[in-house]
């Protein structure tokens, strides 16, 4: 027997300072990504809406880091359960050493534990984009904490969790095809559903207000994109994250040429707005099958994603539900194509963020396995969001009143506005928008 346990303990795995530095720093950028979030939405809408936009993503970052230390992390990564995880010891990481590491890796719990938060305080910020101009700061606030403990941490555990359902089953989502973007892009179709379009849909022009500020954004979406998706090999020993970091880049670039070809030849100009959408379209299918692609399949992987998800935006105005900066459209869609065309493409590794390797390959076998978690997940998010948004709507209430609307969210809500445009050196800039200020309320006058 002592030779057995010798060999046993020199085989365990041990603390590698490289992949955990690695693995800090890929935090820092998925974290990064949630402020670059806030600056691509905001940048889309108006002026009147442009703070509210940032703080439905900033909020998250606090919400949510808490929530995840007292319960969430526990919930989503215990083991001994198919549909949710418990683990005493992790609630509120009370009882982790701070050398323990994370089974079967060379990294702490307290690194994988961080990571993974990055990941839940990003995927409910996605949602807000969908519901812009319109919803309660406390509603939302709120919604995002129930959000996270009912739907966010069981289907984490079902996808990521040793012991989750999909995990068994063989679905994979390198990193988040499924529990990021088709969760927060179906829990976005769910509430719109609820509570409504905004004032003036399909009849007022709701332009972005600054591209800048939406290029800005998918610039830090792009760059903490590979601490987002790199990082979920939880280290390099073996190349494969690598490979997914050059596949993300691969895909992101194929998809926003791919869109703004599209969008060419549908509509006869290449737009700012166009290019990032078109990145993060890119960036979203990659997540899920970079890991199980070779970089040719991260080619097609993204210019199918670039062309379906510059058609799918266009579908709000024909079905009539108002996904404002089209979360739907990108998110859900992109994520939904990412995880089913791993069944065609895969040639190799493919993984699951929290622990062991899926063996892919572009089967048949694998596609209905990809379409079993990408339907349930779907489904499940969809609806129970549907019902916390009716809920919420039915108790403390979801929207803000019309006039608050028109007038603008952002005093409503905030007390603040994004510009001071009658300061010193407002001039004709501070005049026009006085006017225009003064033609909305007019509006609600009428």
């Amino acid at each position: 027997m002592a030779p057995a346990a010798i060999t046993l303990a020199a085989d365990a795995p041990k603390l590698s300072s490289a992949n955990t530095g690695f693995m800090l720093i890929a935090s820092a950028l998925v974290l990064i990504m949630t402020p670059g979030l806030a600056f691509f939405y905001g940048g889309m809408v108006r002026v009147k809406s442009t703070l509210n936009m940032l703080m439905m993503s900033f909020i998250s970052m606090g919400i949510i880091t808490i929530l995840w230390v007292l319960y969430g992390f526990s919930l989503a990564f215990g083991t001994n359960n198919s549909f949710i995880g418990w683990d005493s010891d992790w609630f509120g990481l009370h009882k982790i050493g701070l050398t323990e590491l994370w089974p079967g890796y060379t990294i702490p719990i307290f690194v994988f534990m961080v990571f993974q938060m990055m990941f839940a305080i990003i995927t409910p910020a996605l949602i807000s984009g969908a519901l812009a101009d319109r919803v309660k700061f406390s509603a939302w606030s709120l919604f995002i904490a129930l959000w996270l403990t009912v739907v966010y941490v069981p289907v984490a555990h079902w996808v990521w969790g040793s012991d989750g359902w999909a995990f068994k089953l063989g679905v994979i989502d390198f990193a988040g095809g499924t529990a990021v973007h088709i969760n927060a892009g179906a829990a976005a179709l769910g509430v719109i559903l609820v509570i409504g379009k905004r004032v003036g849909f399909k009849r007022d022009p709701m332009r972005p207000h600054s591209l800048p500020l939406v290029m800005l954004g998918a610039g830090l979406l792009w760059f903490g994109w590979f601490g987002f998706n790199a990082g979920s090999w939880l280290g390099n020993d073996d190349g494969v994250g690598a490979l997914m970091f050059v596949n993300t880049q691969v895909a992101t670039g194929a998809a926003m040429l791919a869109w703004l070809a599209y969008e060419k030849i549908r509509h006869g100009a290449f737009t700012t707005l166009g290019a990032a959408s078109g990145a993060v379209a890119g960036l979203v299918a990659i997540t899920p099958s970079g890991g199980a692609v070779s970089p040719l399949g991260a080619i097609a992987v993204g210019a199918i994603a670039g062309v379906a998800c510059a058609a799918a935006v266009g579908l709000k105005f024909k079905f009539g539900y108002d996904d404002s900066l089209d979360v739907v459209g990108v998110h859900m869609v992109g994520g939904i194509i990412g995880s089913l065309l791993i069944g065609f493409f895969a040639t190799g590794k493919g993984q699951s963020t929290a622990t062991g390797v899926f063996y892919g390959d572009h089967s048949f076998t694998q596609l209905w396995k990809q379409c079993a978690g990408v339907g349930a997940v779907l489904a499940y998010s969809l609806v129970v969001s549907a019902v916390l948004a009716f809920l919420l709507d039915k108790t403390i209430g979801m929207r803000v009143t019309e006039d608050e609307e028109v007038s603008g969210i952002d005093q409503a809500e905030h007390a603040e506005t994004a510009y001071d445009f009658s300061g010193a050196g407002g001039g004709v800039i501070g005049t026009v928008a006085s006017a225009l200020a003064a033609t909305e309320t007019r509006k609600v006058d009428a």
